[in-house]
Formats: structure tokens, C-alpha cells, sequence
């Protein structure tokens, strides 16, 4: 069972056609929704008409698209501070003011650079990734995971609380241009709420990974083992519908 969702060229026609797709599922869930975005990068910010129509909606309701997008990659302590000073500004500066206790800080990001583990020092998964990538030594293009789900501290009663994405998977295709991809696996999905804020981070964790390696920036693949088109802050059906509309509307090409 699972649903291909043709490939987009951006984050925002990425979300708006996998939530085209879910909505008119079952009971508005899907498992193993399969989306492709070819440029993860391009115009994915609240510039974009379109982003800009759902930032407002879930501003009002519950975090912005940025916001969201933050727990991925914080793009904006990168620029300031550069790689690799910036982990230590976010673990230093950021962590304790999010963290919500041992078990989880809500910040996916935390557990790329310090995955917990019960003895020693908690592995940087990112930065040796990184590492490795620059290696002209590594020839294993296809060696490059990061794991986010944690069996010890993770497994609970919760339908849905607690981390969703579960692992990412890097690489580098051998071309002549040696082009980075990525996929990434959710155990469960939130498509309103959550999609269009983790496209655009995890572009901006592949923007970071690309400059720092020299590589070019290439698709997004994100598996939703399950998906589904949630209410965010108890939103209305109708008003679903009329963001849905407000977003087509932005983004319907224009006459001549």
C-alpha cells in the first residue's frame, strides 16, 4: 500500500499536491505517501505567495512555517555564526530555553549534533557526515545515515506525540556535478500543520550540507508512513477548505 504523489518542483506545489492527494483518501489518511521535490530550495519561504497563505493560517493556530521549519535546521544561527560554531550556540543558547525535559526538546536538530546514548559522548551525526563527504578517501556514496528515532526514549502509549521523523537518508549521486539527495522517513504526519515547515527545513538542512561539502543541492524524497489531513488548533473542515482555495488562488499562474 502506498501513494506516489507526482514529482513537484518545489516545496510549496510539493505540499499543496500531497494534501490534494491525502484529502481525497479515506478518512483523509494515507500510508507510505511517497513525495519527490525536485528543487527543495527554490522560493521556500514566506516570500512565496502561496507559503505565505498557510503561514498566516497557522500562525493564528499554531506555529508558524518557520517555526517548524527550525526544529529542522536553524538557518538563520548558521548565517550568523557559521559551521561548526553554530552547534555550540544551539546547545548552549537555544536548548535550554526549548527543551522540554530528557526525553525530547521538539527540536529534531538536537539530535542530529547530540544523539543521546548512555555512555560517552553524543555523536555530532551531522558533522561527521559532513566530514566524511569531504573525504576525497570515502568511496561509499551511498554511507551517509542519520537516525532520529531513539527505541529507549521514544517508544510510548502516544498515538502522536514525540518525534515523527524517524531517519534520514544522504546521497551523493556520482555525476559529473556530484549531486547531493536526501530521503527522509515520518512515522506519522501531520499534512496541514507540519508539511510544508519540514519540506522547507530539511531543504535548508541540504542547502547547509551542500555549501559545506561543495556539493550540488539536488531532490527531496520524504516517505509519510502515515499521513494525514489534520485541523490544526481546532480548525474547521470549512476553514481547511478555504485555506486550500486562498493557496490555489495565489498561486494560479497569471494571464498575459
Amino acid at each position: 500500500m502506498y501513494l506516489p504523489i507526482p514529482s513537484q518542483p518545489d516545496c510549496a506545489t510539493a505540499w499543496r499536491e500531497a494534501v490534494r492527494r491525502v484529502d481525497a483518501a479515506r478518512g483523509r489518511n494515507a500510508y507510505n505517501v511517497v513525495i519527490d521535490v525536485a528543487d527543495p530550495v527554490a522560493d521556500a519561504t514566506v516570500a512565496h505567495p502561496g507559503i505565505a497563505m498557510v503561514d498566516a493560517f497557522l500562525t493564528e493556530r499554531a506555529k508558524p512555517v518557520d517555526t517548524v521549519a527550525n526544529t529542522i535546521f536553524p538557518a538563520s544561527l548558521y548565517r550568523r555564526h557559521k559551521a561548526p560554531a553554530f552547534f555550540e550556540v544551539f546547545e548552549k543558547q537555544v536548548l535550554p530555553k526549548v527543551r522540554r525535559g530528557e526525553r525530547w526538546s521538539g527540536y529534531y536538530f538536537e539530535r542530529m549534533i547530540a544523539y543521546p546514548v548512555a555512555v560517552g559522548q553524543p555523536p555530532n551525526q551531522l558533522w561527521d557526515i559532513i566530514e566524511r563527504m569531504r573525504n576525497e578517501e570515502v568511496r561509499a556514496l551511498n554511507k551517509f545515515e542519520l537516525s532520529l528515532f531513539d527505541p529507549v526514549r521514544d517508544v510510548d502509549n502516544s498515538p502522536y506525540g514525540g518525534q515523527c521523523l524517524s531517519f534520514l537518508s544522504f546521497k551523493i549521486i556520482p555525476d559529473p556535478t556530484r549531486t547531493l539527495v536526501l530521503t527522509a522517513q515520518y512515522r506519522n504526519h501531520f499534512y496541514i500543520e507540519k508539511l510544508l515547515g519540514n519540506l522547507i527545513g530539511l531543504g535548508r538542512l541540504m542547502h547547509f550540507v551542500g555549501r559545506e561539502t561543495g556539493l550540488k543541492v539536488g531532490s527531496l524524497t520524504v516517505l509519510s508512513t502515515h499521513a494525514k489531513i489534520d485541523q490544526p488548533g481546532r480548525a474547521r473542515r470549512g476553514e481547511i477548505d478555504a485555506l486550500l482555495a486562498q493557496f490555489d488562488q495565489a498561486t494560479a499562474p497569471r494571464e498575459p
